[in-house]
């Protein structure tokens, strides 16, 4: 039994429209959590370009999902990986409460 059809968006950063969007599913998020996620979205996009996706799986594991358009050669895939690691290491302790959150408020697990 699924209880989503697909991944829950929990923010967004566009480089191309030079846009940031935030799940209002959300907003019981402390605002400093979500200043944070706004900073770490909005510079991962402007160092490495193309469309920063953070996702929830039905699991309530927080994906990162990054794009490009198609013939964007400054899309940088190579940061893209890097950055990714590096803050899945150095935002370990946010990201973890950002899926215990899910988990328990969206999921209803214990």
């Amino acid at each position: 039994m699924d209880m989503f059809d697909e991944n829950v968006v929990l923010c967004v950063s566009n480089s191309y429209e030079k846009k940031y969007y935030f799940n209002p599913d959300f907003d019981k998020l402390p605002n400093d959590v979500k200043n944070e996620l706004k900073i770490m979205c909005v510079l991962f996009t402007e160092e490495v370009g193309g469309i920063l996706d953070m996702e929830f799986d039905e699991e309530g594991n927080l994906l990162f999902k990054s794009s490009a358009d198609e013939g964007d050669l400054l899309y940088d895939e190579i940061a893209c990986g890097m950055l990714v690691k590096k803050y899945q290491y150095e935002k370990r302790e946010l990201l973890e409460s950002l899926e215990m959150f899910f988990k328990v408020f969206f999921l209803g697990m214990e």
